[in-house]
Protein backbone atom coordinates (compact mmCIF):
# COMPACT_ATOMS: atom_id res chain seq x y z
CA UNK A 1 0.00 0.00 0.00
CA UNK A 2 1.31 3.64 -0.60
CA UNK A 3 2.10 5.81 1.98
CA UNK A 4 -0.20 8.16 1.42
CA UNK A 5 -3.23 5.35 0.95
CA UNK A 6 -2.20 4.35 4.34
CA UNK A 7 -2.52 7.47 6.18
CA UNK A 8 -5.29 8.30 4.54
CA UNK A 9 -6.66 5.07 6.12
CA UNK A 10 -5.49 5.35 9.27
CA UNK A 11 -6.82 9.26 9.84
CA UNK A 12 -10.57 7.80 9.19
CA UNK A 13 -10.50 5.99 12.32
CA UNK A 14 -11.53 8.18 15.44
CA UNK A 15 -9.29 7.59 18.05
CA UNK A 16 -9.21 10.20 20.38
CA UNK A 17 -8.04 9.63 24.02
CA UNK A 18 -10.14 10.75 27.06
CA UNK A 19 -7.99 12.42 30.06
CA UNK A 20 -11.26 11.89 32.32
CA UNK A 21 -11.38 8.23 31.65
CA UNK A 22 -10.28 6.03 34.54
CA UNK A 23 -10.23 2.89 31.88
CA UNK A 24 -7.32 1.68 29.81
CA UNK A 25 -6.99 2.41 27.21
CA UNK A 26 -8.75 5.48 28.21
CA UNK A 27 -11.64 4.96 24.70
CA UNK A 28 -12.46 1.88 23.39
CA UNK A 29 -12.30 2.76 19.75
CA UNK A 30 -8.74 3.45 19.62
CA UNK A 31 -8.87 -0.02 20.22
CA UNK A 32 -10.55 -0.85 16.55
CA UNK A 33 -6.92 0.71 14.86
CA UNK A 34 -4.87 -0.92 17.17
CA UNK A 35 -7.02 -4.46 15.91
CA UNK A 36 -6.56 -3.51 12.25
CA UNK A 37 -2.92 -2.57 12.66
CA UNK A 38 -2.48 -6.69 13.86
CA UNK A 39 -4.04 -7.51 11.40
CA UNK A 40 -2.48 -5.61 8.49
CA UNK A 41 1.32 -6.63 10.27
CA UNK A 42 0.35 -10.47 10.10
CA UNK A 43 -0.87 -10.12 6.53
CA UNK A 44 3.08 -8.81 5.96
CA UNK A 45 4.04 -11.49 7.20
CA UNK A 46 5.48 -10.50 10.03
CA UNK A 47 6.31 -12.58 12.97
CA UNK A 48 5.40 -12.53 16.87
CA UNK A 49 2.70 -10.43 15.94
CA UNK A 50 0.42 -9.63 19.60
CA UNK A 51 -2.48 -7.21 20.95
CA UNK A 52 -2.27 -7.28 24.34
CA UNK A 53 -5.70 -6.37 26.56
CA UNK A 54 -3.94 -3.09 26.86
CA UNK A 55 -4.58 -2.62 23.81
CA UNK A 56 -0.22 -2.61 22.88
CA UNK A 57 0.02 -4.25 19.35
CA UNK A 58 3.83 -5.64 18.53
CA UNK A 59 5.21 -7.05 15.09
CA UNK A 60 8.85 -8.52 14.30
CA UNK A 61 10.64 -7.80 11.39
CA UNK A 62 13.14 -11.01 11.38
CA UNK A 63 16.80 -10.61 11.06
CA UNK A 64 18.04 -11.11 7.66
CA UNK A 65 20.61 -13.81 7.49
CA UNK A 66 23.62 -13.46 8.50
CA UNK A 67 22.45 -10.38 10.86
CA UNK A 68 20.87 -12.29 13.78
CA UNK A 69 23.15 -10.82 16.08
CA UNK A 70 23.23 -7.13 15.24
CA UNK A 71 21.62 -4.66 18.06
CA UNK A 72 17.20 -5.44 17.96
CA UNK A 73 15.94 -2.35 17.24
CA UNK A 74 12.31 -0.68 17.41
CA UNK A 75 10.38 1.77 16.27
CA UNK A 76 7.14 2.93 18.06
CA UNK A 77 4.26 5.41 16.93
CA UNK A 78 0.93 6.44 18.89
CA UNK A 79 -2.23 5.92 17.44
CA UNK A 80 -4.18 8.22 19.76
CA UNK A 81 -5.36 12.07 18.90
CA UNK A 82 -5.60 14.58 21.32
CA UNK A 83 -8.50 15.10 23.53
CA UNK A 84 -7.86 19.21 22.22
CA UNK A 85 -10.11 18.99 19.67
CA UNK A 86 -12.34 16.37 17.78
CA UNK A 87 -10.42 13.85 15.16
CA UNK A 88 -14.13 12.08 14.05
CA UNK A 89 -15.22 12.36 10.43
CA UNK A 90 -11.63 13.61 9.27
CA UNK A 91 -11.62 14.97 6.00
CA UNK A 92 -8.14 15.51 4.43
CA UNK A 93 -7.45 17.85 1.47
CA UNK A 94 -4.82 17.66 -0.61
CA UNK A 95 -2.23 20.45 -2.15
CA UNK A 96 -0.30 18.95 -5.13
CA UNK A 97 2.55 21.36 -5.61
CA UNK A 98 1.86 23.74 -2.50
CA UNK A 99 2.28 27.35 -4.01
CA UNK A 100 3.66 28.81 -0.32
CA UNK A 101 0.45 30.63 -0.05
CA UNK A 102 -2.48 30.97 2.27
CA UNK A 103 -4.33 27.92 2.47
CA UNK A 104 -8.11 28.16 2.78
CA UNK A 105 -9.74 25.33 4.57
CA UNK A 106 -13.20 26.33 4.43
CA UNK A 107 -15.45 29.34 3.29
CA UNK A 108 -14.65 30.58 6.99
CA UNK A 109 -11.27 29.92 7.56
CA UNK A 110 -7.64 30.39 6.07
CA UNK A 111 -4.59 29.42 7.37
CA UNK A 112 -2.25 32.23 6.68
CA UNK A 113 1.63 32.10 6.28
CA UNK A 114 1.71 35.02 8.03
CA UNK A 115 0.33 33.28 11.53
CA UNK A 116 2.38 30.05 10.22
CA UNK A 117 5.53 31.08 8.69
CA UNK A 118 7.18 27.22 8.70
CA UNK A 119 4.48 26.50 5.91
CA UNK A 120 7.10 28.44 3.73
CA UNK A 121 9.82 25.72 3.94
CA UNK A 122 6.96 23.43 2.45
CA UNK A 123 6.82 25.27 -0.90
CA UNK A 124 6.59 22.81 -3.44
CA UNK A 125 5.73 19.71 -1.49
CA UNK A 126 2.86 17.96 -1.23
CA UNK A 127 0.50 19.04 1.81
CA UNK A 128 -2.48 17.27 3.61
CA UNK A 129 -4.55 19.62 5.30
CA UNK A 130 -7.66 19.50 7.15
CA UNK A 131 -11.30 21.06 6.21
CA UNK A 132 -11.17 23.22 9.11
CA UNK A 133 -13.74 21.32 11.17
CA UNK A 134 -11.41 18.50 12.81
CA UNK A 135 -7.90 17.69 13.40
CA UNK A 136 -6.19 16.16 11.02
CA UNK A 137 -4.75 13.51 13.27
CA UNK A 138 -1.06 13.69 11.51
CA UNK A 139 -0.08 13.25 15.67
CA UNK A 140 0.61 10.67 15.22
CA UNK A 141 -1.28 8.40 12.42
CA UNK A 142 2.48 9.92 10.28
CA UNK A 143 4.13 8.23 12.22
CA UNK A 144 1.99 4.83 12.43
CA UNK A 145 2.04 5.38 8.40
CA UNK A 146 5.76 5.94 7.68
CA UNK A 147 6.88 2.99 10.07
CA UNK A 148 4.35 0.33 8.89
CA UNK A 149 4.92 1.61 5.23
CA UNK A 150 8.85 0.84 5.72
CA UNK A 151 7.77 -2.45 7.26
CA UNK A 152 5.58 -3.92 4.14
CA UNK A 153 9.06 -2.68 1.92
CA UNK A 154 11.37 -4.59 4.40
CA UNK A 155 9.11 -7.42 4.16
CA UNK A 156 8.95 -7.38 0.76
CA UNK A 157 12.87 -6.91 -0.04
CA UNK A 158 14.94 -10.10 1.51
CA UNK A 159 18.02 -8.89 0.06
CA UNK A 160 18.20 -5.44 2.40
CA UNK A 161 20.40 -6.41 5.49
CA UNK A 162 19.10 -5.78 8.91
CA UNK A 163 18.83 -6.96 11.64
CA UNK A 164 16.15 -7.99 13.92
CA UNK A 165 13.64 -4.76 13.63
CA UNK A 166 10.77 -4.48 16.17
CA UNK A 167 7.33 -2.55 15.80
CA UNK A 168 4.82 -1.29 18.63
CA UNK A 169 1.58 1.00 18.81
CA UNK A 170 0.48 2.70 21.85
CA UNK A 171 -2.48 4.05 22.77
CA UNK A 172 -3.56 7.17 24.95
CA UNK A 173 0.19 8.87 24.55
CA UNK A 174 -1.48 12.18 24.20
CA UNK A 175 -2.46 12.01 27.56
CA UNK A 176 0.42 11.25 29.22
CA UNK A 177 -0.81 7.44 29.68
CA UNK A 178 1.06 6.02 26.36
CA UNK A 179 3.74 3.29 28.45
CA UNK A 180 1.97 2.94 31.13
CA UNK A 181 1.65 -0.80 30.45
CA UNK A 182 4.04 -1.24 28.39
CA UNK A 183 6.17 -4.11 28.60
CA UNK A 184 9.72 -3.38 27.91
CA UNK A 185 11.01 -6.63 27.78
CA UNK A 186 8.61 -8.26 25.71
CA UNK A 187 8.83 -5.96 23.29
CA UNK A 188 12.91 -7.14 23.61
CA UNK A 189 14.63 -3.61 21.57
CA UNK A 190 18.25 -2.73 22.83
CA UNK A 191 17.11 0.62 21.41
CA UNK A 192 14.12 1.99 19.98
CA UNK A 193 12.57 5.51 18.14
CA UNK A 194 9.77 7.18 18.38
CA UNK A 195 8.00 8.49 14.98
CA UNK A 196 6.20 11.66 16.17
CA UNK A 197 8.53 14.25 16.10
CA UNK A 198 6.92 17.12 13.78
CA UNK A 199 9.72 19.38 11.54
CA UNK A 200 11.37 17.76 8.90
CA UNK A 201 15.17 17.02 10.53
CA UNK A 202 13.80 16.93 13.86
CA UNK A 203 16.22 14.69 16.36
CA UNK A 204 15.00 14.65 19.85
CA UNK A 205 16.68 13.19 22.54
CA UNK A 206 15.31 15.91 25.53
CA UNK A 207 12.30 16.80 26.26
CA UNK A 208 10.57 18.53 28.95
CA UNK A 209 10.14 17.69 32.63
CA UNK A 210 6.19 17.38 33.32
CA UNK A 211 3.89 17.43 36.06
CA UNK A 212 0.36 18.19 35.89
CA UNK A 213 -1.37 19.91 39.27
CA UNK A 214 -5.35 19.88 39.56
CA UNK A 215 -6.09 23.43 41.76
CA UNK A 216 -9.73 22.69 43.89
CA UNK A 217 -11.16 25.72 45.45
CA UNK A 218 -13.82 25.37 48.24
CA UNK A 219 -16.12 29.11 48.35
CA UNK A 220 -18.80 29.65 50.40
CA UNK A 221 -22.13 30.57 48.33
CA UNK A 222 -24.13 33.06 50.30
CA UNK A 223 -27.13 35.35 48.76
CA UNK A 224 -25.39 37.98 47.06
CA UNK A 225 -27.79 40.26 48.97
CA UNK A 226 -26.10 39.38 52.48
CA UNK A 227 -23.26 38.58 51.32
CA UNK A 228 -20.88 41.18 52.77
CA UNK A 229 -17.82 39.55 54.49
CA UNK A 230 -19.53 35.81 54.24
CA UNK A 231 -19.25 35.19 50.81
CA UNK A 232 -15.67 33.24 49.15
CA UNK A 233 -16.48 33.02 45.44
CA UNK A 234 -14.42 30.13 44.28
CA UNK A 235 -14.74 31.62 40.88
CA UNK A 236 -13.03 34.63 42.08
CA UNK A 237 -9.73 33.06 43.82
CA UNK A 238 -9.18 31.01 40.70
CA UNK A 239 -9.02 33.67 38.89
CA UNK A 240 -7.23 35.49 41.42
CA UNK A 241 -4.36 32.31 41.27
CA UNK A 242 -4.20 32.16 37.76
CA UNK A 243 -2.75 35.84 38.32
CA UNK A 244 -0.78 34.78 40.99
CA UNK A 245 1.58 32.48 38.44
CA UNK A 246 4.19 34.37 36.00
CA UNK A 247 2.30 35.89 33.00
CA UNK A 248 5.48 35.64 30.70
CA UNK A 249 6.06 32.17 31.64
CA UNK A 250 3.11 30.73 29.62
CA UNK A 251 3.55 28.59 26.52
CA UNK A 252 2.48 31.89 23.88
CA UNK A 253 5.76 33.66 25.47
CA UNK A 254 8.32 30.93 25.67
CA UNK A 255 10.54 28.89 23.59
CA UNK A 256 13.52 26.72 23.06
CA UNK A 257 14.24 25.68 26.71
CA UNK A 258 12.04 28.01 28.38
CA UNK A 259 9.45 26.15 30.60
CA UNK A 260 6.09 27.40 31.40
CA UNK A 261 2.94 26.88 33.39
CA UNK A 262 -0.07 26.57 30.97
CA UNK A 263 -4.01 26.63 32.41
CA UNK A 264 -5.49 23.84 30.55
CA UNK A 265 -8.83 23.66 31.87
CA UNK A 266 -11.02 25.90 34.04
CA UNK A 267 -14.75 24.82 35.69
CA UNK A 268 -16.75 26.39 38.36
CA UNK A 269 -19.01 27.81 40.31
CA UNK A 270 -19.46 30.53 43.10
CA UNK A 271 -19.50 27.17 45.57
CA UNK A 272 -16.55 25.06 43.89
CA UNK A 273 -14.12 25.79 40.97
CA UNK A 274 -10.84 23.36 39.67
CA UNK A 275 -8.07 24.72 37.64
CA UNK A 276 -5.85 21.91 35.75
CA UNK A 277 -2.66 23.33 34.70
CA UNK A 278 0.46 20.95 33.29
CA UNK A 279 4.06 22.51 34.32
CA UNK A 280 7.16 21.86 32.13
CA UNK A 281 10.52 22.67 32.00
CA UNK A 282 13.67 21.25 30.40
CA UNK A 283 15.89 21.22 33.87
CA UNK A 284 15.34 19.66 36.73
CA UNK A 285 16.07 21.98 39.20
CA UNK A 286 13.52 24.46 37.14
CA UNK A 287 11.25 22.00 36.71
CA UNK A 288 11.32 21.27 41.19
CA UNK A 289 11.15 25.18 41.39
CA UNK A 290 7.73 25.55 39.56
CA UNK A 291 6.54 23.16 41.69
CA UNK A 292 6.69 24.97 44.42
CA UNK A 293 5.79 28.03 42.98
CA UNK A 294 2.73 26.08 42.71
CA UNK A 295 2.39 25.22 46.56
CA UNK A 296 3.43 29.00 47.33
CA UNK A 297 0.24 30.56 45.26
CA UNK A 298 -1.60 27.38 47.48
CA UNK A 299 -0.29 28.65 50.51
CA UNK A 300 -1.00 32.21 49.66
CA UNK A 301 -4.72 32.14 49.40
CA UNK A 302 -5.29 29.95 52.49
CA UNK A 303 -3.26 32.11 54.50
CA UNK A 304 -5.55 35.21 52.89
CA UNK A 305 -8.67 33.63 53.25
CA UNK A 306 -8.25 30.63 56.06
CA UNK A 307 -8.83 26.82 56.23
CA UNK A 308 -8.49 24.66 52.65
CA UNK A 309 -9.62 26.93 50.37
CA UNK A 310 -7.14 26.01 48.13
CA UNK A 311 -6.03 21.99 47.80
CA UNK A 312 -3.32 21.32 45.08
CA UNK A 313 -2.69 17.50 43.93
CA UNK A 314 0.52 17.91 42.20
CA UNK A 315 1.93 14.67 40.01
CA UNK A 316 4.60 14.00 38.01
CA UNK A 317 3.92 12.37 34.40
CA UNK A 318 7.92 12.04 32.96
CA UNK A 319 11.26 13.56 32.92
CA UNK A 320 13.93 14.75 30.49
CA UNK A 321 15.37 11.58 29.16
CA UNK A 322 18.36 13.01 27.91
CA UNK A 323 20.31 11.68 30.93
CA UNK A 324 19.13 8.05 29.94
CA UNK A 325 19.93 8.71 25.85
CA UNK A 326 23.36 10.02 26.17
CA UNK A 327 25.13 7.00 27.39
CA UNK A 328 24.43 5.59 24.40
CA UNK A 329 25.77 8.12 21.79
CA UNK A 330 25.02 5.29 18.86
CA UNK A 331 21.76 5.79 19.22
CA UNK A 332 21.94 9.43 18.11
CA UNK A 333 24.93 9.06 15.99
CA UNK A 334 23.20 6.30 13.74
CA UNK A 335 19.41 8.92 13.55
CA UNK A 336 22.12 12.00 11.90
CA UNK A 337 23.72 9.46 9.63
CA UNK A 338 20.40 8.13 8.75
CA UNK A 339 19.25 11.29 7.45
CA UNK A 340 22.07 12.58 5.63
CA UNK A 341 21.44 9.26 3.39
CA UNK A 342 17.92 10.06 2.82
CA UNK A 343 18.64 14.16 2.11
CA UNK A 344 17.79 15.30 4.91
CA UNK A 345 19.37 18.50 7.04
CA UNK A 346 19.06 17.39 11.02
CA UNK A 347 17.81 19.46 13.52
CA UNK A 348 18.81 18.87 16.63
CA UNK A 349 16.46 20.40 19.82
CA UNK A 350 14.57 19.67 22.32
CA UNK A 351 11.18 18.76 22.47
CA UNK A 352 8.53 20.92 23.76
CA UNK A 353 6.15 18.20 25.09
CA UNK A 354 6.73 14.49 25.53
CA UNK A 355 6.64 11.45 23.82
CA UNK A 356 6.44 7.52 25.00
CA UNK A 357 10.05 7.66 24.00
CA UNK A 358 10.65 10.09 27.35
CA UNK A 359 9.01 7.48 29.76
CA UNK A 360 10.61 4.67 28.10
CA UNK A 361 14.19 5.78 28.30
CA UNK A 362 13.61 5.90 31.93
CA UNK A 363 12.15 2.41 31.62
CA UNK A 364 15.64 0.93 30.22
CA UNK A 365 15.05 1.55 26.25
CA UNK A 366 17.01 4.67 25.21
CA UNK A 367 14.40 6.28 23.04
CA UNK A 368 14.56 8.93 20.98
CA UNK A 369 12.31 10.77 18.81
CA UNK A 370 12.33 11.02 14.83
CA UNK A 371 10.16 13.83 12.43
CA UNK A 372 7.14 12.76 11.16
CA UNK A 373 6.29 15.88 9.03
CA UNK A 374 3.20 16.62 10.83
CA UNK A 375 2.61 20.20 11.71
CA UNK A 376 0.49 22.45 13.72
CA UNK A 377 -0.53 19.44 15.82
CA UNK A 378 -3.80 19.28 18.13
CA UNK A 379 -6.14 21.38 16.33
CA UNK A 380 -8.11 22.31 13.02
CA UNK A 381 -4.65 24.15 11.32
CA UNK A 382 -2.74 20.50 11.42
CA UNK A 383 -1.42 19.67 8.01
CA UNK A 384 1.11 17.06 6.80
CA UNK A 385 3.80 17.35 4.25
CA UNK A 386 3.16 13.71 2.06
CA UNK A 387 7.18 14.68 0.89
CA UNK A 388 8.43 14.99 4.61
CA UNK A 389 6.37 11.47 5.48
CA UNK A 390 8.16 9.57 2.38
CA UNK A 391 11.54 10.90 3.81
CA UNK A 392 10.82 10.21 7.03
CA UNK A 393 10.28 6.50 5.67
CA UNK A 394 13.68 6.46 3.95
CA UNK A 395 15.23 7.30 7.09
CA UNK A 396 13.53 4.47 9.25
CA UNK A 397 15.01 1.99 6.14
CA UNK A 398 18.21 3.93 6.83
CA UNK A 399 18.06 2.94 10.49
CA UNK A 400 17.24 -0.49 9.83
CA UNK A 401 20.63 -0.90 7.31
CA UNK A 402 22.62 1.09 9.46
CA UNK A 403 22.32 -1.04 12.95
CA UNK A 404 23.20 -4.37 11.11
CA UNK A 405 26.75 -3.07 10.34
Amino acid sequence: MELLDRFLKYVSYDTQSDESSESFPSTDKQKVLLQALKEEMELLGMIEVTMDKYGYVMGTIPASKGCEMAPVIGFIAHVDTAPDMSGKDVKPHIIECYDGEDIKLNAALTMRVADFPELSFFKGHTLIHTDGNTLLGADDKAGVAEIMTAAEYLMAHPEIQHGKIRIGFTPDEEIGRGVDFFDVAAFGADFAYTVDGGMEGELEYENFNAASAKVEIQGRNVHPGYAKNKMINAIELAGEFMQLLPAWERPEHTEGYEGFFHCVGMSGTVEKAQLSYIIRDHDAERFEQRKRFIWSAMDFLRAKYGGDVVNVTLKDQYYNMRKMVEPHPQVIDRALQAMEMAGVKPLVRPIRGGTDGARLSFMGLPCPNLFTGGMNFHGKFEYCSLTTMQKAQQVILNLAQLWAK
